[in-house]
C-alpha cells in the first residue's frame, strides 16, 4: 500500500490492510466453525474451507456491503452462507453460530495487532542495536548541552544517544507487556448461544484462543482497556522516536551542524542533506496522540453490553495508528543507522561557548575552594554504560513470533 498523503506508507506493508482484515476475520470464522464440529456441537458435514470462498474482488464488495449491517462481519457471513447453501447446507447453517459480529472483528483486530507489534519489536531491536553503538562510540565525545534552548554545561553525544536509547527501550517494554486476547461472548457477552447449543463456553474460548494464537479472556465488548493500552503503547513509541527526530532536526540546522542525516543507499544525495526522515518521524509523533485519544474517547463512550457507535469509531483510528507507527519505526531505524556525527563541529561549538558552559563549573570550584577540573561531565560516561548494558539485557531476549 502507498499513500501520497502519507509519504512512506508503503513501509507498513500489509499490516491492517483491507486484505489482511478480510483474512483475519475469515480465520476467526473458520476456526470457530471447526471448533463447533470438533466439539460435536455441529455435525461433521458442517466443516468447510471458508478461506477458499474469499477472492480478491470481494474486498471492494465487502467495503460497500458493510454499510448495510454497520460492520464488515455481517456482510462476510452473508457471503459465506450464500456460497455454501447449495453444496454445503450444513456449513451454511452453522457458520457464525454462537458468535456476534463484534467477536469476529475484535478477534481479527487482535490478530492483526499482534503481528504488527511483533514487527515493531523487531524494528526497535534494530534501533536499539544502532543507538547502543552510537552511544558507545561517542561515550566521551564532548558537546554543549542545551537547556531551555540555551547553552548549559558540557555533556557528551554518547549520553544524548543513550537517552534516545533509553526512550526506545521504554517503548519496547511497553509493547512487550501487551496482551492480545480473543473476543468471544455472543450477542451480549454471556455465551448464551453456546450454552443453548450444549457446549462449554470455557472450553470453546480456550480452544479458539489456542488455535488463533491469542490469549483466552472473558468477553470485553464494552471494556476497551485492551485497545487503549495498545494505543498508548504505540504512542509511546512515536514519542520516543519524535524526541530523536527533534534533536536531529535542531542539531542539523546549518548554524549548528553537529548532526546530519546520512543518505543511506539512495542513488542521489538528499538536497542539501535535508533531514527528510526526521521531519517524517516528527510528523508521526505529532499525529498519533490524537488517534490514541480517539480510542480513549471511544472507550469512555461505551454503553450497555455492546456500544452504539463508540466501538465503530475505533477501527480506522486503530488502523491509522498502527500503520503510522510502523512507518515511523522503519524511518527511525534508517535515521539512526545512517546518522552522521560531526565531532569537530561539536568541539568547536563547545569551545566557542566556554564562558557560558564554564560558569557553573567555576562557581562550584570556587565554592569548595579548589581549581576547576579539566572536564565537567559528572557521571556522563557511567550513565551511558548503564543504558547500554540495559540494551544488551533487553536484546538477549528473542523477539516474539507472529501469530499463526
Amino acid at each position: 500500500m502507498g499513500d501520497p498523503f502519507w509519504p512512506g506508507e508503503h513501509r507498513a506493508d500489509d499490516h491492517f490492510a483491507d486484505s489482511t482484515f478480510l483474512e483475519a476475520m475469515t480465520a476467526v470464522e473458520a476456526v470457530w466453525l471447526d471448533a463447533l464440529v470438533d466439539a460435536e456441537i455441529a455435525p461433521p458435514d458442517a466443516r468447510a474451507d471458508l478461506a477458499g470462498l474469499v477472492e480478491e474482488h470481494h474486498q471492494d464488495w465487502l467495503a460497500e456491503e458493510s454499510e448495510a449491517g454497520g460492520n464488515p462481519a455481517v456482510a462476510l457471513v452473508a457471503l459465506f452462507r450464500n456460497a455454501l447453501e447449495d453444496d454445503s447446507p450444513a456449513a451454511a447453517a452453522w457458520v457464525h453460530r454462537g458468535l456476534t459480529s463484534q467477536d469476529v472483528i475484535d478477534s481479527a483486530l487482535m490478530l492483526m495487532a499482534q503481528d504488527a507489534v511483533a514487527q515493531l519489536q523487531v524494528e526497535i531491536r534494530g534501533q536499539a542495536e544502532r543507538l547502543a553503538g552510537l552511544a558507545t562510540a561517542h561515550r566521551g565525545t564532548p558537546m554543549v548541552a542545551r537547556t531551555l534552548t540555551q547553552h548549559a554545561v558540557p555533556t557528551t553525544f554518547g549520553l544524548k544517544a543513550a537517552q534516545w536509547l533509553a526512550g526506545v527501550l521504554d517503548a519496547y517494554d511497553d509493547l512487550a507487556a501487551l496482551v492480545f486476547p480473543v473476543q468471544l461472548g455472543g450477542a451480549a457477552g454471556t455465551h448464551a448461544a453456546v450454552v443453548e447449543l450444549g457446549g462449554s463456553p470455557q472450553e470453546m474460548v480456550a480452544v479458539i484462543a489456542q488455535r488463533l494464537g491469542l490469549a483466552p479472556a472473558a468477553p470485553w465488548h464494552t471494556r476497551r482497556t485492551v485497545v487503549t493500552r495498545l494505543g498508548d503503547a504505540l504512542v509511546r513509541c512515536t514519542d520516543a522516536w519524535g524526541r530523536i527526530a527533534e534533536d536531529v532536526l535542531t542539531l542539523s540546522r546549518p548554524e549548528i551542524g553537529e548532526l546530519r542525516e546520512g543518505t543511506g543507499d539512495a542513488s542521489e544525495p538528499l538536497p542539501q542533506h535535508s533531514p527528510v526522515l526526521s521531519l517524517l518521524v516528527r510528523r508521526a509523533a505529532m499525529t498519533t496522540p490524537m488517534l490514541a485519544a480517539t480510542l480513549h474517547l471511544a472507550a469512555a463512550q461505551q454503553v450497555d453490553e455492546r456500544a452504539d457507535g463508540a466501538w465503530h469509531a475505533e477501527w480506522t483510528a486503530l488502523r491509522d495508528l498502527v500503520r503510522r507507527t510502523l512507518v515511523a519505526a522503519s524511518q527511525t531505524f534508517d535515521l539512526v543507522a545512517d546518522l552522521e556525527v560531526d565531532q569537530g563541529r561539536m568541539a568547536a561549538t563547545l569551545h566557542g561557548a566556554r564562558e557560558a558552559v564554564g560558569a557553573e563549573q567555576w562557581s562550584m570550584a570556587e565554592l569548595v575552594g579548589r581549581p576547576p577540573s579539566f572536564a565537567y561531565l559528572g557521571i556522563a560516561t557511567d550513565l551511558v554504560d548503564a543504558v547500554v548494558e540495559r540494551a544488551k539485557t533487553t536484546l538477549v531476549t528473542p523477539p516474539p513470533e507472529s501469530s499463526p
